[in-house]
């Protein structure tokens, strides 16, 4: 059986899918169809932490689900913008496991992470996969994934 590490950056997907569609990603609809493929041997989700109750009732629903959650905090700068990324940690966890898994699926659509996808493919011979909204993902990020798996309506709740 295929094992297949899961790697999602929530902040780009509820932004990405929110813009496009205006609507929520369905994560149970892509626990099923990913579970099919083979055995999901890792899963992470990667968000912000910004001690909201409504955030904290999505981040129960991912982990009933089977995802483990990374948080960080919220920053908010003196200018008024803010900060919460995740693009190192997410790439860190995914070359720490790509090794040990035939499929590692990622759900964003960071251009940021086509060099990546590009270098595990390279140094572990792994299989990647890429979710993004079509509109909104990094034409690079497509190009790098050996699979890129539109989110449509489909996918959303």
């Amino acid at each position: 059986m295929k094992k297949i590490a899961l790697f999602v950056d929530v902040q780009n997907i509820y932004y990405t899918t929110r813009q496009a569609y205006g609507r929520q990603f369905n994560y149970r609809e892509l626990w099923q169809r990913i579970s099919s493929e083979g055995e999901i041997v890792l899963a992470n989700a990667y968000a912000i932490d910004r001690h909201d109750q409504k955030q904290v009732q999505f981040q129960n629903v991912l982990k009933k689900i089977g995802f483990t959650i990374k948080l960080k905090p919220y920053i908010q700068r003196s200018d008024g913008t803010s900060k919460g990324d995740w693009d190192v940690g997410i790439t860190i966890d995914i070359m720490q496991t790509a090794q040990t898994v035939d499929n590692v699926v990622l759900l964003s659509g960071d251009g940021d992470f086509d060099l990546l996808l590009l270098e595990i493919r390279r140094s572990f011979h792994v299989s990647t996969e890429v979710y993004g909204v079509p509109a909104l993902t990094a034409q690079s990020l497509v190009n790098a994934a050996n699979i890129f798996n539109p989110i449509k309506t489909d996918l959303l709740l």
